[in-house]
Formats: structure tokens, C-alpha cells, sequence
């Protein structure tokens, strides 16, 4: 499949390759380490995944297909304005992500699938947006059983947007909560609950997502937010057959420390978890840092993680190998997306023509992530399955930047006991404001 990433500014072709991806000579690690012993420790276990991204809800820079020929941005548009949307649709939710990804992900130590899906596959009334998508949803639930995976829903797009990114649905306006949106989201959780929550489905489903990313500035108020989200969790509950079934919330951009001090009825049983999403090629500050650097602070997110993950449940359920370097000849690396030392190279530049110095690099920054996020969470999941770039897992073992077996290691102790420490400003995001396809979702 060709994608066209605009990750310098100009346009070049990648090629994702689908098949033979080798497996690894390294090292494997076993179980995640109980230094900070993480919160759940019986079913479902620590959870090793990837997200299915672009799958059921559309992000054009992961489906361009989908849009071409077209001059709409998202799925509502999409969806609205071009007559033969429902059969580009079909087409591609039979094609994009299929059972033999699922297999390969299973093979290459993934134990998990965190799946996007929008509220208008159970409620779209008023909206132009086209049902169908969870006859998807349910097809994978049922790979992912036959692979013993587990699988974590998501409602990935809300009422009105609650955030205004493509990835939502609908990029714009934030209306999320505004009119009867709240109360709507309510309302289709409990429809979802009632099906993905079913005993059918114990075996493998094992957490709800409320909400995906609502920001906490602009037309969001975060006291609303948490609000919703203890409603939300008592509607899910109740609406939910299966009592073990998790109930997960992002963390708004304000950091899982934030939600320690959330209601203890929700936390006492362990079935409330947090998700945040950590990036580093988003914000300027991480746009001035060289890998090294990036490694450090992948480390540094050690001590917020372990923090909030002995209060209640937290994952990682978005993160890349994304940064914005250039690597010198030597191995040595620089910020930014240009370099003039004869023979450096940027990650900007076309994976297929990354060189090893590169690979290397980027293959310790993933590395030293998921150390971290062994060590001191509850499970995470990579940004995606299958994408462009440095966003795609699959495309990574090809590569040779994402372990295979997850587990192994080629780079192992980058963080050592700087674990506990914070070497660069260790903070969770608290406002990735960009919109994550802006630019091939790098610069």
C-alpha cells in the first residue's frame, strides 16, 4: 500500500510492507518487572498492545485511499459530502486490518488490541455519518479470542467532538459538552457496555473506554469532564453483565496523577483504570531535544507512571517511536528535521531509506518506552498496528526499530536506576494540542 506522508513538508511515497517480518536473534525478557509492582495482577494481566488505528474511525493521513479524489478532512465530511462514502467504507473496513495482522501481531508478543471505534456505529441520528462499523468490531473480538488476545474498546469519537481533531470524527468546533452531547455519550456507552460487556464476550473483552482524548482547555471544562466520567463508569457498570469488565479514561491531558484522588468507590476493585497518551514529537520543547535526551525522558516518566499506577490502573494506550532528530555518521544525534554534516540523516527522511545508524536510534527510544512502561504501569499500547513512518508496529519489525519478540531487548537497562528519576522534564503531557495526522503526524 502506498501513502503519501508529508512528514518534511513535501510529498513522498511509502511503501508499508505486509508480510515476512523477521523474527529476532535478541534477548527476551520475561514477565514485567514487580519493582513497582504493577496494579493487576491476576486476569486480565499486563497488557502488551497496539491500537488498531484508521480502522473504524477514519484518520485521513492513515487512509488516504479512503479520501482520494476527494477534498474532505474526516469521516463526518467524508460521510456527508461524497455520494459513494458508504461503499469506500465497506471496502475498507474489510480490507484495512484483517486476521492474518491480528496473527502477526500474536506472534510478535502482542497480547492486546486497543480498538477506536465512534458513537455513530450504535447512534447516528441527526449526523451524516454511515452504521456499519461494529459488525467490524465484533469480527475482531472474534480473531483476537482465536489468537488469546484481549481486546479494549474504545470510543474514540463522541457527540460534538471532545476535542475538535480529525481522530474524533469531526475536526473543528468542540461541542462535546454542549446540549444533551453529555448525556448522548452516556447513552451509547450503555448500548456498548450491554454488548461488549456481555458474557459472550468475557473472554475477551476486558476494558471499556469512555472517551478518547477530551481536551481539558477551550469549549471542555475538566470538572464536567470527571463528572462524566463517574457517571459514565456507574452506567457502564451497571449496564454490563460481565463484573470484571475494566472501565477506562483518559486522563484529559492533565496526567494520570490528576485522577488519584478520584472517587475511591470507583478505584477500590481495580476495575477503574487511566490511560494517558505520551508523544515526544508534538510540542517544541521535545522538537529541541537530541535522542539521548529523548531517552532520558522516556525514562523520566518512571516515577508519575508508578505513582498513580499503586492508586489505580494506568496504561500507556497511545505512544510511537516518533522523534524529531537527525543521526551523524558517527551515531551521534542533533534536533530538528535538517542537518548539513555530509551523511547525516533525519527521521524525516523516507523509512525505506532510513540507514542503521537510524534504526538504532530510534530501536533505543522504543526500547527504553517500553522498560519504562513495564516497569511502572499496567500495560500500553503502540500507535498503530500499521501506519506510516514511525507509527506503525508492523511496519517497525520490518524495520528492525520495534523488538520482536515486544519483549526482547538488544538495548537493555537504558534507564537503570534512573528509572525513579526524572533526568528531563519528566512530566505527562498536560496539552498535546496538536492534531495528531497534522503533517503526517510529525512535524
Amino acid at each position: 500500500m502506498l501513502v503519501d506522508c508529508k512528514a518534511t513538508g513535501t510529498s513522498t511515497l511509502v511503501n508499508i510492507p505486509t508480510n515476512n517480518y523477521p523474527a529476532s536473534t535478541s534477548t527476551a525478557i520475561t514477565s514485567p518487572p514487580n519493582s513497582t509492582e504493577p496494579y493487576i495482577t491476576g486476569p486480565p494481566g499486563f497488557l502488551r498492545g497496539v491500537n488498531v488505528g484508521g480502522w473504524l474511525i477514519l484518520e485521513k493521513w492513515m487512509n488516504p485511499d479512503v479520501f482520494s479524489g476527494t477534498s474532505v478532512e474526516d469521516e463526518f465530511t467524508l460521510s456527508q459530502d461524497v455520494p459513494d462514502a458508504a461503499s469506500r467504507l465497506q471496502n475498507h473496513w474489510q480490507t484495512f486490518f484483517t486476521e492474518a495482522d491480528v496473527q502477526k501481531l500474536s506472534a510478535a508478543g502482542i497480547n492486546a488490541l486497543r480498538i477506536p471505534i465512534g458513537f455513530w456505529a450504535y447512534d447516528n441520528a441527526g449526523t451524516p455519518y454511515i452504521k456499519g462499523a461494529d459488525e467490524y468490531l465484533e469480527k475482531a473480538i472474534g480473531w483476537a479470542r482465536n489468537a488469546g488476545m484481549k481486546v479494549w474498546v474504545d470510543c474514540h469519537g463522541q457527540p460534538g467532538s471532545q476535542n475538535g481533531f480529525d481522530n474524533s470524527g469531526h475536526a473543528g468546533a468542540v461541542d462535546w459538552q454542549k446540549d444533551n452531547n453529555i448525556q448522548r455519550s452516556i447513552n451509547v456507552l450503555k448500548t456498548m457496555a450491554t454488548k461488549y460487556g456481555g458474557q459472550q464476550f468475557a473472554d475477551t473483552v476486558v476494558a471499556l473506554e469512555l472517551v478518547n482524548e477530551p481536551i481539558s482547555w477551550g469549549d471542555n471544562d475538566i470538572d464536567t469532564t470527571k463528572q462524566f466520567a463517574i457517571d459514565a463508569y456507574h452506567a457502564v457498570k451497571a449496564a454490563a453483565t460481565n463484573k470484571d469488565l475494566m472501565v477506562v479514561m483518559h486522563d484529559a491531558f492533565v496526567g494520570p496523577g490528576s485522577w488519584t484522588g478520584f472517587p475511591a468507590q470507583l478505584n477500590s476493585n481495580g476495575l477503574f483504570g487511566i490511560d494517558t497518551h505520551l508523544y515526544q514529537v508534538f510540542v517544541d520543547e521535545d522538537k529541541k531535544l537530541n535522542q539521548a535526551q529523548h531517552i532520558q525522558k522516556a525514562c523520566g516518566w518512571s516515577s508519575n507512571l508508578a505513582s498513580a499506577n499503586k492508586v489505580m490502573p494506568t496504561f500507556v494506550g497511545e505512544w510511537s517511536a516518533g522523534t524529531v532528530i537527525c543521526v551523524n555518521p558517527d551515531g551521534s544525534t542533533t534536533a530538528g528535521d535538517s542537518c548539513s554534516t555530509p551523511g547525516c540523516q533525519c527521521q524525516s527522511a523516507n523509512m525505506d531509506s532510513w540507514n542503521e545508524n537510524m534504526i538504532t536510534q530510534i530501536r533505543k527510544y522504543v526500547e527504553a518506552q517500553l522498560d519504562t512502561f513495564e516497569q511502572n504501569s499496567s500495560g500500553y499500547f503502540f500507535w498503530s498496528f500499521g501506519a506510516p513512518w514511525a507509527w506503525g508496529f508492523l511496519e517497525g519489525i520490518e524495520k528492525g526499530f520495534i523488538p520482536n519478540p515486544v519483549t526482547s531487548r538488544k538495548y537493555p537497562n537504558q534507564c537503570g536506576s534512573s528509572s525513579k528519576r526524572s533526568p528531563v522534564a519528566p512530566s505527562l503531557p498536560g496539552g498535546r494540542r496538536a492534531k495528531r495526522g497534522q503533517l503526517g503526524r510529525f512535524l
